[in-house]
């Protein structure tokens, strides 16, 4: 989603997306770094909510700006007039089984959107450029384990978007020395995520006395982080990443996606009985490619001394305890509960 925030403090200033972990770096800048001026920049699309920043909404070091990336006018004014130092960019459309129906505008705002962000962060003469990338840039495996020399072989629109995107970025640093950083992580969960991803999806159907749905055999297997890890490999990036380099946030807590809905309806719905389980799911055609794992090395990371430290029944408690109280934060919630998108088409493209 063309969505980013920024910050500055005394002439130190940085950008942020805000999406599922960007709300949560937004937040946890603006409470621990009071000197700096968090600026929030999001388009609102659909997937966005405003009252993800709720708790920080009121204060004096937080500003909220709605733009979009792919205006390069707007882009430009917006550095010039925030004197900006520092960018994380978060802003993308993530969700993968809508990139098959809407490549095209993945392909506009991922690609071409980063393109106008890196250029005017270059001519504003930033201190670093963090782009957030996806473990999906590598391709599926079963065995292999990638690290960060590992070649892209990207297998949809989204992930191929993403790793497009890479390439721009890098060439940044390849020709410029521009101080660019690329990040990759494994799938986020935990508050604030629209619920048309895995786990939010399912914990909000289970919550409604709806069963989930399992596309393909659920055979595959995700690795995922709670969010207050997230947040704190990119506060370790920010400090600690060098410039040019690559790092994937990854964790070693793996899990299938049949093996998840067994898992949420045993949490939600408070039986062990596979007969009940089995009542639960509901199993529907896959999408046109679904890949099997994405087994990452995160050494890199803890060598600059980040690690994730929530454990599953932790992080997963409380985020089955938030969508309780906060489904209704986005107007079409229900939307994204159906098997596949149901969206409405984007706004035709008016390219430059």
């Amino acid at each position: 989603r063309p969505c980013r925030a920024t910050t500055r403090a005394g002439g130190v200033a940085k950008c942020v997306a805000h999406a599922r972990r960007a709300s949560h770096v937004v937040v946890s800048l603006v409470r621990n770094y009071p000197n700096y001026l968090i600026i929030n920049l999001d388009k609102l699309d659909y997937c966005a909510s405003l009252k993800n920043l709720e708790t920080v909404s009121e204060k004096e070091n937080y500003k909220f700006i709605q733009g979009d990336i792919c205006e390069p006018h707007f882009i430009k004014q917006l550095f010039e007039t925030e004197k900006i130092d520092i960018v994380l960019h978060f802003a993308a459309q993530t969700h993968v089984d809508l990139s098959f129906w809407h490549a095209l505008e993945f392909t506009y705002v991922n690609v071409y959107g980063t393109n106008v962000l890196v250029a005017a962060a270059h001519e504003a003469n930033v201190e670093k450029f963090v782009y957030v990338s996806t473990d999906e840039v590598y391709g599926g495996s079963t065995d292999q384990e990638f690290d960060e020399s590992s070649p892209k072989c990207p297998t949809n629109p989204y992930a191929s978007s993403k790793a497009a995107a890479e390439c721009f970025v890098q060439s940044y640093w390849e020709r410029y020395q521009f101080p660019v950083v690329i990040t990759r992580s494994s799938n986020v969960y935990g508050p604030h995520q629209y619920p048309e991803k895995v786990i939010p999806k399912f914990i909000s159907l289970l919550q409604q006395n709806r069963k989930c749905c399992i596309h393909g055999s659920g055979l595959q297997r995700r690795n995922f982080l709670y969010a207050t890890d997230v947040v704190e490999a990119f506060l370790t990036v920010l400090k600690e990443g060098k410039p040019g380099e690559i790092y994937n946030i990854g964790t070693n807590f793996e899990m299938s996606i049949i093996q998840l809905a067994k898992e949420l309806i045993h949490l939600i719905k408070k039986t062990s009985s596979e007969s009940e389980m089995e009542h639960w799911m509901d199993y529907v055609k896959d999408r046109p490619t679904n890949d099997l794992r994405y087994p990452m090395s995160s050494e890199k990371m803890h060598n600059l001394g980040w690690r994730p430290k929530v454990p599953w029944k932790e992080g997963i408690k409380k985020t089955i305890e938030w969508y309780k109280e906060n489904f209704h934060n986005w107007k079409n919630a229900e939307k994204a509960l159906e098997p596949f998108p149901v969206t409405e088409p984007f706004a035709q493209l008016n390219v430059p």
